[in-house]
């Protein structure tokens, strides 16, 4: 049985600052960190490497995998976005990756 975890600002902040765009977390590690379990049902996913780009690639402690499940951390960050009040899909139509979301939605943030 899972608890149900309250989902504050500051914690919020917390898992903002644990994301980099390009990661996949696990389910276990979301809810070790506090991501709401609504959150998680939502955005879990299994997905699949993919082998033209290093960065389709998926690795598990330095070793390539075909498939993980989890949630990716820039889905995380866009919810997170939204929670703190950021108006996200204005930023994402500003970047040109999602490392670069992540940080314009620090930043947004940071600047309120």
């Amino acid at each position: 049985m899972s608890q149900t975890i309250m989902l504050t600002r500051l914690k919020a902040l917390t898992l903002l600052s644990e994301c980099t765009g390009d990661d996949i977390w696990s389910v276990d590690h979301c809810r070790l960190r506090g991501v709401p379990e609504a959150w998680i049902d939502a955005l879990e996913d299994c997905y699949e490497s993919g082998f033209e780009r290093s960065s389709q690639t998926i690795f598990v402690r330095d070793m390539v995998v075909n498939q993980y499940h989890g949630l990716r951390d820039i889905d995380l960050a866009i919810k997170l976005g939204e929670f703190l009040g950021v108006d996200v899909d204005a930023l994402n139509a500003t970047t040109a990756t999602r490392a670069r979301l992540v940080i314009a939605i620090r930043q947004a943030i940071e600047e309120e």
